[in-house]
């Protein structure tokens, strides 16, 4: 029996068609999109980062949790990033953070700046890859937005209005020659400059005297040192108005610790203290009489509000862009429930 031999070029000539042929095969099943793949893309949810100030302060822990419980609502319209800073003079961890959610790729950014010229720039650079970006709480420079040559909408409340409606309520239980004081927050904050000069008017048009005006920072221990220097060296002063809450907190324990509070004087305190938040522990003091009167802006919904905003420009980027003005209303005593 004869065995005949194949050429090997033959062989190589055959091996190779066969090679061909099946890689050929598998190449197009791997190039088609699997109904899986299909589906997710199709099902893709805008990633919304919400970046605040001090997640020590209550009233952005209580924004965070306001936004968590709307998009836990919302599950299937957008996911949620929440970002924060532990302490509100930390402007350049906020700025680390809008760089990092421009990495991350997301697709809008609602911000609670630190500052208000600060963040710009930053946000600037978000802008220019295509986020969606939206000013919350605390206003951006307009001269600072208009140098970086960009437009971010503000989704806030009239801080002015909301400050001089406390001290309205303020001023009608003082003397024409009453002596105030007031407790800024950081200077070149929009808000704080607002609250304090609507603090300002209330007071002019009371005809009450303004002896000093100095910044805490937003801080409680700050504000409490502050208030305690501020007693000795006018001993005749009738209130404290606190641009934030946690700074009336810290007034509190001051006026306490002088012997000028309610509980030290038969119910009336010698010196009143307002505020600006709506804080739970402030809402205790008003209750308690340790606090006449603050301003609540809806720190739970505040952040809803720019997220929904958002939302919407990133349904349809050719909209409008406008200011959106939200509520803030005055709490006493009276009003709480």
């Amino acid at each position: 029996m004869k065995i005949f031999a194949l050429p090997i070029s033959f062989l190589i000539c055959l091996f190779g068609i066969l090679f061909i042929g099946c890689n050929s095969s598998t190449k197009t099943d791997l190039d088609k999109p699997t109904q899986a793949q299909t589906g997710s893309s199709e099902a893709k949810r805008p990633r919304v980062a919400l970046i605040m100030k001090s997640l020590a302060n209550e009233f952005f822990s209580t924004m965070s949790d306001g936004a968590k419980a709307h998009q836990s609502a919302h599950q299937a319209q957008y996911e949620l990033l929440v970002n924060g800073i532990k302490d509100e003079r930390d402007l350049s961890r906020q700025v680390a953070l809008v760089e990092e959610m421009i990495a991350s790729g997301v697709d809008a950014i609602v911000i609670a700046p630190a500052d208000s010229k600060a963040l710009v720039p930053a946000l600037r650079r978000a802008k220019e890859t295509g986020l969606i970006v939206v000013n919350i709480d605390n206003r951006l420079d307009a001269e600072t937005l208009r140098q970086e040559g960009i437009t971010i909408p503000f989704v806030g409340p009239d801080n002015r209005k909301g400050a001089k409606a406390v001290g309205d309520f303020l001023a009608s239980r003082l003397s024409k020659d009453a002596e105030v004081a007031i407790l800024e927050g950081i200077k070149s904050s929009f808000n704080s400059q607002e609250r304090a000069a609507g603090f300002q008017e209330a007071m002019l048009a009371a005809g009450v005297k303004i002896v000093t005006s100095q910044s805490a920072q937003w801080e409680m221990s700050q504000a409490n040192a502050i208030t305690s220097s501020i007693l000795t060296e006018h001993p005749t002063l009738s209130a404290i108005l606190a641009c934030n809450d946690s700074m009336a907190l810290g007034a509190i324990a001051a006026v306490k610790a002088a012997g000028l509070d309610a509980s030290a004087n038969g119910g009336t305190a010698k010196v009143q203290i307002v505020g600006f938040d709506n804080i739970t522990a402030v809402r205790q003091a008003i209750r308690d009489g340790q606090v006449l009167a603050t301003a609540d802006q809806h720190g739970d919904q505040l952040a809803v509000y720019g997220i929904e905003y958002a939302l919407a420009l990133i349904a349809d980027p050719k909209s409008v862009v406008a200011d959106r003005e939200t509520p803030v209303d005055l709490v006493t005593a009276e009003t709480l429930p």
